[in-house]
């Protein structure tokens, strides 16, 4: 007996029908299929363990090119690096962070608007106005004459901050992100108010060499301690090379379970360049992205 198949059907009608029915009968079937295994995996739940387990779905993530920069923390390189890089201060001799953020010439009210949610982020930090006379390396001879760590700016394109520019005192590195999808902490509905407290700081998904220098960047960038009683956190998570900024406040309902609240603000950045030194064309770059890297949508640097 031969198939119908429903292009072969002319009445377009008939043909309409038919694809509903033969729409309905699968969905019966996946049905009765799914009540059925429901019933197997409770009389026996070893079952539904092992098809979880099996059930895993792929993602651009976990199906990620093989990076031979992926860090092993079991490296004894890896901790050599580590112990000698430009952030080693921070981590043994638990120097305070202390930021300047400040923006490009000309600044456009969105611009002051979203440093003055950054300052409230980073704990420690002061807002400079720039007065278009002064450049960026006299702003961080400035800063480095004042025992600054760390100097941020915001740069702008059409009035719409679309950049941040960090720089490491006294020795670098520099870097370069991209900022997008920024939402202020008065357009989120239903967020909280902020408090004086150090948050607590999450990083995620920062894995190769290049991710584990932003990470660690990120980290001195917060205090050492966080101060828990104001329950604040502060999370960077980075997914295919997109760095995601959140920040929550939360709540223990009871032993088991915790509420959010979003304080804010929202961005999203994206390394481009990452620079040896401070602030200087010449400098050699560390990474410096170019579409010709992106060999697939599957390859990540961070």
């Amino acid at each position: 007996m031969s198939t119908i198949v429903s292009s072969q059907i002319k009445n377009k009608i008939k043909r309409e029908e038919f694809h509903v029915q033969r729409k309905q009968e699968k969905n019966r079937l996946k049905k009765e299929i799914r009540l059925k295994r429901r019933k197997e995996e409770a009389q026996n739940p070893e079952k539904k363990a092992e098809r979880l387990s099996k059930n895993i779905p792929k993602t651009l993530e976990n199906t990620r090119e093989f990076d031979e920069t992926i860090v092993d923390p079991n490296d004894s390189e890896v901790r050599e690096d580590i112990e000698s890089d430009e952030f080693s201060a921070y981590f043994r001799e638990g120097i305070a962070p202390k930021i300047l953020i400040t923006t490009s010439k000309r600044p456009s009210k969105a611009g002051y608007e979203f440093t003055s949610e950054l300052v409230d982020v980073f704990p420690n930090s002061q807002f400079m106005k720039r007065e278009s006379k002064y450049s960026i390396k006299q702003i961080i001879e400035s800063c480095m004459n004042r025992d600054f760590t760390d100097v941020m700016i915001i740069n702008e394109d059409r009035k719409i901050p679309n950049a941040v520019t960090l720089v490491h005192l006294p020795e670098g590195p520099t870097a370069y992100f991209k900022l997008t999808s920024i939402k202020l902490s008065r357009e989120i509905d239903g967020h909280g108010r902020s408090s004086c407290h150090k948050p607590e700081l999450i990083l995620n998904n920062f894995n190769t060499r290049l991710g584990h220098t932003i990470g660690r960047w990120f980290q001195a960038l917060f205090p050492h301690v966080p101060e828990f009683q104001g329950r604040q956190v502060a999370t960077f998570h980075n997914q295919r090379d997109f760095i995601f900024f959140r920040r929550h406040r939360y709540v223990f309902k009871n032993k088991e379970k915790a509420e959010l609240q979003e304080i804010g603000p929202r961005f999203t950045l994206k390394l481009k360049w990452l620079q040896k030194g401070i602030f200087d064309k010449d400098e050699e770059y560390e990474w410096i992205f170019k579409p010709k890297l992106e060999t697939s949508r599957r390859r990540f640097f961070l």
